[in-house]
């Protein structure tokens, strides 16, 4: 029997997950899981790199995440779920990969000056957060993955694990194959205020949002800034009311508003009632899987720590490889 590709996959804890987050990654890890084997864990150590002094959060914002994965439609008997920091063979072997890694690689990173001049609220010239991408690619190769889903933005970073791994086998033997990237097209989410959808901008709509709340942030949200009156024609290409559509009407709703919104057919209420009639039952049936899961905590904690343990088997095996490569 073929062995199943390995795909890893991970998310800080932040807590309930949006809409973005659904559309963006979660419909498609839920897709890779028919045809590979999945590892989705929570990236409880990567938060630390930014968000070093709010630790007390993260727990909490890991039930969530892991109520939202399984809420989404990943199975946690199909995929392995667990925590980064329950796999101590990532630590080893991130701090084994630490000693090939040029510093010149880290400087390069895109997201490294990228993301210290965004934080100016925070000390980031820090050494974790520097090593980012060589803990990243520990937890990618520690389970052999053949496969990472990320976004176009993102392939940079998966690259230079590749490049890790190349000087890594270059050294000691071909311990590990490069992991290569599935490219996705993710559905566009924008936020409330017309922006990408984000918690830090507090545009976001929560998975499973209890109806009232969900309606209340729909019928407030931006829409084309341009039609300010309801004969105005609008252009649905800058509404995020449009591109909710997209994912949860059919085609011959999305042609209704695409033709009606230009030809000032309908207003932007209208619109935005349209869509509620699909996102709302979509809302209520994620909430209702989100309470039952609450509801039995235990066996939540139950799952994870079964991911945990299926996780070090694998673990442990790959760092009697690299232990072996590497004559220690």
């Amino acid at each position: 029997m073929t062995a199943l590709p390995i795909v890893v996959s991970g998310m800080r804890p932040t807590g309930r997950l949006h809409l973005g987050h659904l559309h963006g990654a979660l419909v498609n890890w839920v897709r890779l899981q028919e045809e590979n084997r999945c590892f989705f864990f929570s990236a409880d150590w990567h938060a630390l790199t930014t968000n070093y002094s709010q630790t007390a959060t993260i727990k909490t914002a890991e039930r969530e995440m892991f109520v939202d994965f399984i809420a989404a439609g990943i199975d946690p008997v199909r995929s392995t779920l667990f925590v980064q920091s329950q796999v101590k063979e990532t630590a080893e072997l991130a701090l084994l990969l630490g000693m090939i890694t040029p510093l010149g690689w880290l400087e390069r990173s895109p997201s490294y000056k990228e993301v210290r001049e965004n934080l100016t609220d925070r000390d980031l010239a820090l050494y974790g957060f520097l090593g980012y991408p060589v803990l990243m690619t520990a937890d990618v190769i520690l389970y052999k993955a053949l496969r990472v889903p990320v976004g176009a933005d993102q392939v940079a970073h998966l690259e230079l694990s590749r490049e890790i791994v190349r000087k890594f086998n270059g050294h000691y033997g071909e311990v590990f194959p490069e992991p290569r990237p599935v490219l996705t097209e993710a559905a566009k989410v924008i936020g409330t205020d017309g922006r990408k959808m984000s918690k830090s901008y507090n545009n976001s709509i929560e998975l499973g949002e209890p109806a009232e709340s969900t309606r209340k942030k729909i019928m407030g949200a931006v829409t084309d800034p341009q039609r300010k009156r309801r004969q105005d024609p609008g252009n649905p290409e800058v509404c995020g009311i449009f591109y909710l559509h997209k994912i949860y009407s059919d085609a011959g709703t999305v042609a209704w508003v695409d033709a009606n919104c230009r030809t000032a057919g309908i207003g932007c209420v209208d619109c935005k009632k349209k869509l509620l009639e699909r996102l709302e039952p979509d809302q209520e049936r994620m909430r209702a899987k989100r309470e039952a899961l609450l509801a039995r905590p235990r066996d939540l904690d139950d799952l994870v720590e079964v991911g945990n343990g299926k996780a070090r088997a694998v673990a442990q095996v790959t760092m009697a490889q690299v232990r072996a490569a590497m004559k220690l």
